[in-house]
């Protein structure tokens, strides 16, 4: 059905509406201003950011949390390519987003004109899909398809570009409809065939990852995970998918994994891949399952067929999304005395140890107690957000998720993404208490996103972890090149005044028994806040300090 003459602007934002939107981060540019005016009366949330890599980690938390894509807009050459970052985030970490880019106008390209970029040549690594909107009137067709390309299959990131004179156009356009979810189902047989591997198997280990889960199925997997008294892991940085104190879970298959689940894992007669690809970090750089032929019976849930077999060939494949996997799943009987419930057991304890944090560590501020206390008393449905840096695993490893949504974190391991992460979390669930880690080079990397906070009213807590370096890069460093430091060390700002002359609220921890005072006096004040915690460089892991890797190198 036509509608009335409109401009390709309003085609932009009517489909967006049509689509369900909500909101959408953004840095202006003149190459979209057509959109902007479009988005003045539509009741549309506009997130106004600080820069574009920002914008594009906040569209990328919206669709990490909400499994909808996160909506970004950007304009053409240097904001686009500033939007790569959270662009790279989102297609390696399976996450529904959509990039708008402004381009040129039609009758410019292929001239160089100014800020010029042939996205389609610079973004395909990056993007499921790159298409560009030569005419107003095809404009439903294409943001249609660009929320069906995002979330179908394994989710990822669509660009979108529009040239500058086409949004002025005025045509007559088909009026936008939502796109239609598309999903695959086990087969029964297939059901019938993972009944057997599973009863069949005496060292079963069950892994959860990926994206396309939801509260229902995290909920049934628990329930089904009782039932069978089978052990789970979480791959990395999808902790959030299984609560860490049933007595089923076996702690996380990431970075620094515990050596005890590392040989559970190898030495599993079926291991259950439920939504993860299994890629490099979680796999512990390729060496838990061996490729292209396991060890371990393998059965392989994933929601695209293209990655099922690709790197690991599965005694069973099937090409389902977890939620209904997991929904498939609800009617199968338990045996009545599973002959793994006494490994189950084990390695629950040996997750319990592995996550108790250690009292001791160099400096006066012992990172260790300061778990302990955020254990104590952050609210189990706190969102906790994080960047990268070996500060990071303060957080994966001795914080212990028990609800779904509570973590928003890139597989990836990016820099810079906390702090947005946070702040979109924030604006998509304003009661909830979240909470940003970042370490001193990750925050200053998108540290100005915090203007973004205040301006918002979003009252996120950043636990600012400062040791002066780059601690990861250092803690390789000094072991391959022991004495021989370069390019690791930071001059950093007052963070306290920092967050103070941005209008949120600042406090400085130099000793382990002033966090837990300062944490409450940030989440009293009723502002973003940025609690700045010393932390000597030698603290640069749990269980080893950098001279200690220096000595071994």
């Amino acid at each position: 059905m036509k509608t009335a003459t409109k401009t390709g602007g309003q085609l932009i934002v009517e489909a967006l509406k049509a689509n369900g939107v909500k909101r959408i981060s953004c840095v202006p540019g003149e190459s979209y201003l057509a959109v902007l005016d479009a988005l003045y009366e539509s009741g549309i949330d506009v997130i106004v950011c600080r820069q574009e890599g920002g914008a594009a980690m906040m569209a990328d938390s919206w669709g990490r949390l909400t499994g909808e894509p996160g909506i970004c807009m950007v304009t053409r050459g240097p904001g686009a390519t500033n939007a790569s970052a959270g662009l790279h985030i989102a297609r390696q970490d399976s996450i529904p987003m959509i990039l708008f880019i402004g381009q040129v106008a039609r009758e410019m390209r292929e001239r160089e004109a100014f800020q010029e970029v042939e996205y389609r040549r610079a973004f395909t690594e990056f993007a499921k899909w790159v298409g560009e909107i030569d005419d107003a009137r095809r404009i439903p067709e294409f943001v249609t398809r660009a929320f069906a390309v995002a979330t179908s299959g394994r989710p990822g990131p669509v660009v979108l570009t529009l040239p500058e004179d086409m949004l002025i156009e005025e045509v007559e356009a088909a009026e936008a409809r939502a796109y239609m979810p598309v999903e695959s189902h086990p087969g029964k047989s297939q059901i019938a065939a993972f009944e057997t591997a599973l009863k069949e198997a005496k060292r079963p280990m069950f892994i959860l990852g990926g994206t396309r889960w939801s509260e229902e199925a995290h909920a049934d997997f628990a329930d089904l995970a009782t039932r069978f008294k089978v052990p789970v892991s979480c791959s990395f940085r999808r902790q959030m998918l299984f609560d860490h104190l049933h007595p089923c879970y076996a702690g996380d298959a990431g970075i620094g994994i515990n050596p005890a689940l590392a040989k559970e894992i190898k030495e599993a007669d079926l291991l259950v891949l439920l939504g993860s690809r299994m890629s490099e970090m979680p796999s512990s750089s390729y060496t838990l399952i061996d490729i292209p032929y396991p060890k371990q019976k393998l059965v392989h849930i994933f929601p695209d067929p293209e990655e099922l077999g690709r790197i690991y060939r599965p005694d069973l494949a099937i090409c389902a999304a977890p939620t209904e996997f997991v929904a498939a799943l609800k009617e199968l009987e338990a045996p009545a005395s599973p002959a793994w419930a006494d490994r189950t057991a084990s390695m629950h304890e040996s997750y319990l140890k592995w996550s108790t944090p250690p009292e001791a560590g160099p400096g006066p501020v012992k990172m260790g107690p300061i778990m302990q206390w955020i254990e104590e008393n952050v609210p189990d449905d706190a969102i906790f957000t994080n960047g990268a840096g070996n500060y990071a695993t303060w957080l994966h490893r001795f914080h212990r998720f028990r609800k779904y949504n509570t973590q928003s974190a890139p597989t990836s391991g990016s820099m810079g993404y906390g702090l947005p992460a946070a702040v979109a979390a924030k604006q998509l669930f304003p009661q909830r208490e979240v909470v940003c880690f970042a370490g001193d080079g990750c925050f200053m990397m998108h540290g100005q996103e915090f203007i973004t906070a205040v301006r918002y009213g979003l009252p996120i807590i950043t636990v600012l972890i400062n040791n002066g370096i780059y601690g990861t890069i250092r803690m390789h460093q000094e072991r391959e090149y022991p004495g021989r430091v370069s390019a690791t060390d930071l001059v950093n700002p007052d963070f306290v005044a920092y967050a103070r002359a941005f209008g949120g609220y600042g406090e400085l921890v130099e000793r382990t028994e002033d966090f837990g005072p300062a944490y409450l006096r940030a989440r009293a004040s009723g502002k973003p806040a940025i609690i700045e915690v010393k932390l000597d460089p030698e603290a640069i892991t749990p269980a080893r300090t950098l001279t200690q890797i220096r000595e071994k190198a």
